[in-house]
């Protein structure tokens, strides 16, 4: 099985990809297409020359070995995946090959988290509407983070009957620290997940925002609440 899992930024996403990797049956990819990304947009984003450095930037190379084989010797393939690195003419055509799922997390803690690492936020920054586009486009389960948080052991269940893969206690921890398939942005960003050997648990009340992120928290909410309404645990 190739799976391709969807979400934007501070989204439980590196927990996610650990989990899998945990499971001792899935090879990992951490987020193919952000060098090409970054090449194509031009965006100014943190450690931006190292990645374009280290990885592949050209797009259709990247779609082209997610088209192919699954690496090694691994039984499945988990591909950790960025809406808004999908640029405008990259290749989607190899998505039709893996089971799609879309991981969200409510706007206000991902705006929260994000802007511990970046002072410019914008709604295309974290997601949201590429994210509501692809869902549209390739269908496939919801998750959402807060149910992963509050029962990992019962949520990732949930997900791995809806797609037919067989659950894993495994899947609820992995060792502290770096990971080899992690991508050379995780000195960047993999902070709180390099400090972790599980989900963290319930999170806490709601984040309160200062004013000048009110503009993009209500333009995310409605994408968010259309994909939470029918999530694997809807609210």
């Amino acid at each position: 099985m190739k799976i391709a899992m969807w979400s934007g930024p501070r989204n439980l996403s590196t927990a996610m990809m650990y989990a899998f990797a945990a499971r001792g049956d899935c090879a990992v990819w951490d987020e193919p297409f952000y060098a090409p990304y970054l090449a194509a947009s031009g965006a100014d984003h943190p450690m931006r020359a190292e990645i374009l450095r280290a990885h592949e930037v050209d797009p259709a190379k990247v779609a082209a070995r997610c088209a192919g084989p699954v690496p090694g010797d691994a039984a499945h393939w988990y591909m950790k995946h960025m809406p808004h690195h999908m640029a405008s003419g990259f290749p989607l055509d190899w998505a039709g090959d893996c089971v799609n799922i879309h991981l969200i997390r409510h706007p206000a803690r991902v705006i929260a988290s994000y802007a511990e690492k970046r002072d410019d936020i914008t709604l295309e920054d974290i997601g949201y509407p590429q994210q509501a586009r692809l869902w549209q486009a390739l269908g496939g389960p919801v998750i959402a983070a807060e149910d992963m948080r509050a029962d990992p052991a019962r949520a990732l269940g949930l997900l791995c009957a809806e797609i037919g893969l067989p659950y894993r206690a495994s899947m609820l921890a992995w060792p502290a620290g770096a990971k080899d398939f992690d991508g050379v942005w995780a000195s960047h960003w993999y902070h709180a997940v390099h400090r972790s050997t599980g989900f963290a648990g319930a999170e806490g009340p709601l984040p309160e925002l200062p004013p000048e992120r009110a503009a993009v928290l209500a333009a995310a909410m409605p994408l968010y609440e259309a994909m939470r309404a029918v999530s694997l645990t809807p609210r």
